[in-house]
Order: structure tokens, then sequence, then C-alpha cells
């Protein structure tokens, strides 16, 4: 099959072989080499190889053609029997086709027939469905001029009662002045003809409604506007007859119903608005009223709050008579002079005052309508009014107000502000009035609102509506902020030299009340004041800290006179005394809320205090505690009479008291609480319980000792009743002092038989610790301070600085340790067993006290 490969392409051309057998080229051609088959060749005379070549293909065709040749008789041959099967299969199909061609005849006869029954009843059917929808366009036209007659109809009888209400109204008006006997009689009457034209109003708007949708198609209805195909009732001659009068109702019934409307708010009556809104409703203007409403009271506020600060309008109101000297009229100025400033003021609060009036006015009148609206609802569909109108203006109407409101005010304050020295200074100056004008509107709008301003809670709109005062509040609070820091800067004006004195003080408070009470009345307004007060109060404090001496001469008692450095500590620490008493007093005059902003600056004020005279304290303490350290030097245990009188050491402590009290305290001008001044009171403490120490613990003791201290005891008392007397007046605060009752009860104490020691009601006022001590004077065992080796001011120290079980403690370990150690050296313990017992007897009634 390779020889045939060439024939058997199927892009196999003879012409093309042939031309190429002739030319001398490959068949097929390659891609780079095309013959050019349609030009001759020149040469004349034939190349032998070229006709050996044609010949050898010629002789290889015949070959071919030779050989296919027997190869089909071969297979005719082969297949001879089925080839005559076929043809006879032939045969019997031609029979078949005959019977074919008869059954498409009968099919195309029966789809003619078919066609005949179906395709005319349907054009005729079709014919028919086109007449039926003119039927029914006509019909549904004609239903819609009927029912637009109808309701035309209707509505001039309904238009004839309106007018009827209406003139009766006049009628009942007129007559009513004539017969004003019959008052009562009258009213009822006009409200029952008032009664009557609502009704009617109302129901030619719903007729003029349903008249309107008819007329302009829009209905929600699909299907009726399919069938009346588009067609308008304007274009009947019988409907436009009645557009002139429709137009008119419609025009009238509108004027009632905004008259209606406006009456209803001048008056606020529910239901004169709930007849104007179902009105309204009725003609589907409701949205579109309510919004033309807002914007009409709105406007109105923003043109009076614009007059308000219209300085041309305002210079008009001042009216200023003229001089002698002046014979020409002026200009008209837009700026008062300082000598018509006030008239300027008067009449900008007067224009003010005003403002608020229209303002508090036109927020009833928005409550009111917004009240109608929330609750009538209509009676055919129960859709409510308020869901309605919210639906279209996307809030609630007193919600618009009240940010057209803020918005409005907020732009004239600050513009007012701006362009106006004399506004602004007006303004500033008189926030507080012009916030308590906001308070008297909200008061007026409480009755018919439901907005609250008070200490505890404010509402969202008052708040919003005082943002508006954001510029002006911070202008008033840094004047008030500077009037604080100036009376501070005053106070410190003169320095170390010249300290603050009680009149500072008294002049900073009332500056700070002053601001406070000036605010009261605003639980907004007072905070922020008690802030600024509070800052200026701190930075007071840091000064008053700056100026305080805590070198050793402030704290020296050295005398005979005070330092100059306790004297300016002295005067700082009255300063800061005076002022933390009488900010003392906000907390019964103002809210929690307003002293709690206040209060950390009080207690910063008192531990200011407390830290400039506790150095002082700690040094009279320390001073006392080296006099009384004196008392160990005195032989209490001598034989016989001691000299008369006090001691050394307690004329030294009497003459230290008095040093302390008219040089040092004395400079501490405290006024009323002086006479209870915690730090007097605590010295005397002190010096009477380390006296008593002192003493308890000086052994030996002989009766001539005991007496010395008597007197010495007494001495103390005469000098610490001095010490706290004011100057010319007996002072009881000593009597009042438990330490006291314990001076005096140990007088007797020291001439108790040693039995008698261990009844408390014979040591009643004594502290433990005194009596324990004094059993130990009385017998052989050391004190607590001999057995550790300590001096007698160091054990002192020791008892100050522990509590009473401890000290306790310290003296049964000290006995149970002198009796191991008596018992060791062999010691005769038999005299000294009794004080034991007695001192262990005390210490356990003491427990069971305590118990």
């Amino acid at each position: 099959m390779a020889d045939y490969s060439v024939f058997a392409n199927v892009d196999f051309d003879p012409n093309e072989y042939a031309n190429a057998i002739l030319a001398g080229e490959s068949y097929p051609p390659t891609a780079d080499h095309k013959p050019a088959y349609g030009k001759s060749s020149k040469s004349t005379f034939q190349d032998p190889i070229g006709k050996e070549d044609i010949s050898v293909a010629i002789s290889k065709l015949t070959f071919g053609i030779e050989d296919v040749s027997k190869q089909i008789k071969s297979l005719v041959t082969a297949h001879h029997e089925d080839l005559l099967v076929q043809a006879a299969s032939a045969n019997s199909l031609s029979g078949s086709l005959v019977s074919v061609r008869s059954g498409l005849a009968e099919l195309n006869n029966s789809l003619d027939k078919l066609q005949q029954k179906v395709h005319v009843p349907y054009d005729t059917l079709q014919l028919l469905v086109t007449r039926l929808k003119k039927l029914q366009q006509a019909s549904d036209i004609l239903r819609r001029t009927s029912r637009f007659v109808i309701l035309a109809r209707r509505l001039q009888l309904q238009m004839k009662e309106m007018q009827a209400s209406i003139d009766e109204k006049k009628k009942d008006k007129s007559s009513a002045d004539e017969l004003s006997g019959l008052a009562s009689a009258a009213v009822y009457q006009s409200i029952e003809i008032e009664d009557d034209k609502e009704r009617a109003i109302a129901k030619a708007a719903l007729t003029i409604s349903e008249i309107s949708v008819l007329l302009n198609g829009n209905t929600t209805q699909a299907e009726s506007t399919e069938t009346s195909g588009g067609v308008s009732l304007r274009n009947i001659t019988a409907v436009a007859a009645f557009e002139e009068f429709i137009e008119d109702a419609r025009d009238q019934v509108n004027g009632e119903m905004e008259q209606m409307v406006a009456t209803g708010l001048r008056t606020l009556s529910p239901t004169l608005l709930a007849s104007s809104l179902q009105t309204a409703f009725n003609l589907g203007v409701l949205a579109t009223l309510v919004r033309d409403l807002l914007s009409s009271l709105s406007q109105s506020i923003e043109d009076r709050t614009r007059a308000a600060f219209d300085l041309s309008k305002l210079s008009k109101d001042v009216v200023v008579e003229p001089t002698a000297s002046s014979s020409y009229r002026s200009r008209v100025r837009t700026e008062p002079t300082s000598t018509t400033a006030p008239q300027w003021t008067s009449a900008l609060w007067s224009r003010l005052e005003n403002m608020f009036d229209e303002m508090s006015e036109g927020c009833i009148k928005v409550y009111a309508l917004e009240k109608v609206l929330k609750i009538k609802k209509d009676p055919t569909s129960q859709v409510n009014f308020l869901d309605d109108v919210v639906k279209v203006l996307d809030n609630k109407p007193s919600s618009i107000f009240w940010l057209a409101l803020g918005q409005s005010l907020d732009k004239h304050f600050k513009d007012s502000t701006k362009a106006s020295a004399f506004l602004q200074q007006a303004l500033v100056g008189g926030y507080p009035k012009l916030l308590r004008l906001f308070h008297q509107f909200f008061s007026r709008i409480a009755v018919h609102t439901d907005t609250v301003y008070s200490d505890s809670f404010q509402s969202p709109e008052t708040i919003l509506v005082l943002r508006s005062l954001a510029n002006i509040e911070t202008q008033y609070l840094a004047r008030s902020a500077n009037k604080l820091n100036d009376a501070v800067t005053q106070a410190f004006a003169g320095g170390s030299r010249s300290p603050p004195t009680i009149n500072d003080a008294s002049n900073v408070t009332r500056n700070v009340m002053n601001e406070l009470d000036s605010a009261k009345f605003d639980p907004l307004l007072v905070r922020s004041v008690a802030k600024n007060a509070s800052s200026c109060l701190d930075g007071m404090l840091v000064k008053v800290e700056a100026m305080v001496v805590r070198d050793r001469s402030a704290t020296a008692l050295l005398g005979p006179s005070a330092t100059a450095q306790q004297i300016l500590n002295a005067q700082l620490a009255t300063f800061v005394h005076h002022v933390s008493l009488r900010l003392k007093r906000l907390e019964s005059e103002h809210v929690e809320a307003v002293f709690r902003l206040i209060q950390p600056s009080i207690k910063k004020t008192q531990l200011l205090y407390n830290d400039i005279i506790e150095p002082m304290q700690n040094a009279i303490q320390r001073e006392i505690s080296a006099i009384l350290a004196k008392v160990h030097r005195i032989d209490f245990g001598q034989k016989g009479s001691m000299p008369g009188g006090p001691s050394l050491c307690m004329r030294e402590l009497t003459d230290k008291l008095g040093f302390i009290k008219s040089e040092i305290l004395d400079e501490y001008s405290l006024g009323e609480a002086g006479r209870a001044w915690q730090v007097v009171i605590s010295i005397a403490k002190f010096t009477i319980r380390n006296y008593l120490l002192h003493i308890s613990i000086a052994k030996p003791l002989s009766e001539g000792g005991k007496l010395q201290m008597t007197s010495d005891m007494a001495e103390l008392e005469f000098a610490l009743n001095s010490f706290m007397a004011e100057k010319g007046k007996r002072d009881e605060n000593l009597q009042t002092i438990d330490e006291y009752h314990a001076l005096r009860a140990m007088r007797p104490m020291l001439f108790l038989e040693n039995s008698q020691l261990s009844k408390p009601e014979l040591t009643q006022g004594l502290p433990p610790i005194v009596v324990l001590h004094h059993i130990l004077v009385r017998s052989l065992v050391p004190l607590p301070h001999k057995l550790h080796g300590w001096q007698e001011s160091e054990y002192v120290r020791w008892l100050d600085e522990h509590t009473e079980e401890e000290s306790w403690t310290l003296i049964d370990g000290g006995l149970t340790h002198w009796e191991k150690i008596s018992e060791t050296e062999g010691r005769d313990v038999a005299e000294a067993s009794e004080y034991v017992e007695l001192a262990r007897s005390v210490m356990q009634n003491c427990r069971q006290l305590r118990k």
C-alpha cells in the first residue's frame, strides 16, 4: 500500500500530480518550494532523464489501475451473494415506501381539518377578548365617573354644611355680644357649632382625598389601572366641569384646617388639634403640615433670637435723654458708651426675656402637637398619626424642634460674642442671670413636657440647649477662676515678710463661697465652679508649703521670745486653719456631689495645717520630756522634811509652759476653736502622763519625798490651768481629760497602805503601770529600767511607744527574773514576796477588767 499512499491522500489532485511529474518535482510539494504551474518551459529539448521519469510514472499508474481492477473483481466474486440479497431487500423496501406516502397524505388531511377547528375559533376568541377588555375599560371609567359624581355631590352638601356652620358661628358671635346675660348658654351653643364645623371639615377633607385619588389615578390597585387603560377622568367633560369647584373646596378646607391648627396651638386645645390633624390626614398632608408648623415655629424663634442680638435694633430701644450741651442728634451707634451702657444692658436683658417667652410658647406648642399625634389614630385604618409623621420626617417633632433650637442658639451666641465686645461683656458678666432665664424656661415647659432639669437628673434636651452656652460658660469660668486666683495672689503679695493673715483667709474663702453661691442654682455650673475653686485652693496650698520654714530655727525653744521663723509658721498655720474651718461650712450649704469635688482640697488644707504644727508639737514634747527627766536628780528618799515649795524641776517646767503659751502658742490665732485646740490638750496630756511616769519610778521614796511630790503636783496643776486658759478667763478643759484625774488620784495613792494598793476602787483613775511602779518603788525588787540598764528617760519613752499589755509583760518578766536570781543567790525574798504578789494581783485585776 506504500506505492498507493500518494493516491490515497485526501488532498490528492491529479492535475498537480501530473504537473509535478512533468516539472521533475516531488509530490506533494514542500512548504518552501511551490512550482509555477502557469509558466511554460523555455527549453526546446526534452531531458532524457525527465522522459524516463514520466514513462516510469505512467507505467506505475497503469500497473496500479490494473491491480485495482483485479482487486475489485476479486471482491465482487467473493461477496456476490450478499450483493444479490441487498438488491432483493431494496425491491421489498420500495413497497413499504408506498404505504408511508399514503399515511403522510392522510396526516396532512387531518392537519388541515384540525387547523379549521382550532385556528379559526382562536381568532374569533381573540377578537371577542379585545372587545371585552374595551368593555371593561369603559365600565371602569363609568364606575369611577359614577363614584366621582357621587363624591362631588356629597362634597357639595358637605361644603354647604360647613359654610352653614361658619355662618352660624359668626351669627352666634354677634348675638353673644348683644345677649351678655345668656353667656353660658351662648358658650355651650358655640361649642356645639364648633364641633359640627370640625366634623363637617373632616368629612369634606376625606371626600376631597377620595376625589383626588380618582382624578389623579393614584389608586393602589394595579388591576384598576390595567382595566382603565390609564385613562384619566379629567378627559371626561362631565368630570372636568367639577374641577374648579373641587379646587375651591380644597383651598377652603385647607384654610379652615390651618386656622383650626393655629387656634388649637394658641389655645392648646387637644380636641381642636385632633380634629384639624384628622382633616390633614384625610387630605394626605399630615406630614407636610407638621413639617411646616415646625419650620414656622423654629423660624419665629430664629427671628426673635436674631432681633435680640441685633445692636442696631437694640440701640433704637434705648431712650437717652438729650443733654443741654448736645445741639444735634447723633447717629445710631452699634456700641454703647460708658454713659449708655446700663441702658443698653437693660434693653438687652429685656429682649432676651422676650426671646425666652417666645421659646417657651413654641416649645409648649410643639409638645402639645406631639401629644395629640401620639394619641390620635385614624378611625378607619387605625394608623397612628405620630408613626405616620415619623416615617416622613425621620424623627419626632420634639426632637426636631430641640435640635433646631440648639443650633440657632449656639450660632447666635457665638456670633454675637465674637462680633460685639459689649454683648460679650454683658453675657459673660451676667452669665448666671442668663442661666436663670434658661431655668425659668425649663420650669415653664416642665408642666407641658417631659423635660427635667434638677440636681440629680438632666434631660438630654436640656443638655442639648445648654451646650449653646459652652463658649460663654468657658469665659465666665475663666473670669471666676481669675477672681479666685487674684484673691490668693493678694493674700501672698507680701511674701515671707508679710504672710497671709486671718483677713486674707476670710477674703479667699468669701470669694470661694460667693462664687459657689452665685452658681448654686445650677447643678452643672456649680460643679464647674467647685472644680475651679479646688484648683485655686491647691495652688494656694503650694504657695503656703513653699513659705513654711522647716529648719532648726522653726522648732528651737531657747527663748526668751519666739523666732521670726516660728512666728511665720504660726501665721501660715493660722491662715490655713481659718481657710479650712470656713470651707467646712460648705458641706451644709451645698449638695453632696458639689462638696465632694472640693472636699479633697479641704482635706489637703487640714493635712498641711497638721504638717506645719506637728514639728513644733514634737519639739515642745521633747523639751518637756527633757525637763521632766531632771526629776530624778532630786533625792526623794532623804530623811526628814524637804525644802518647802515646788522643786527646781517643776519651776523650770512652769516657766517653760508659760513661755510656750505666751510666745509660741499665742501666735496661733485660732479664734473660737483655740480653747479646745487639740495641740494644747495633747501637750497637757503628754505633760501629765510623763510626769506621772517619772515620779512613779523615783526610788527611794520617803515621806518627805511624797510631800514634795504632792507640792509639785499642785504646782503642775496650777501651771497647766494657766497654760490651757485664755487671757482673763478660767479654763475648765483640764478637768475633762483623763490624765488630770490620774494626777489628782496620784496624791492619795502615795499614802495608801500596801494592802490597799491592789484594790481598784482606791486607785481608780490611775494607769495600772503607775501603780505597779509605786509597788516596786516600795519593795526591794528592781524597776524594769534598772534591770535592763536603761536610763529613766529611755524607759519612759519606751512606755510611750508600747501598749499597756506589753508594759505589764515587761514588769511580769522582771519579777520572774528577780525571783530566779534571788533563789539562785540564796537571798531572803520573804519580805519582797508581799510586793510581788501585790504587783501580780494588780495585773490580774487589770486583765480581768479588760475582758
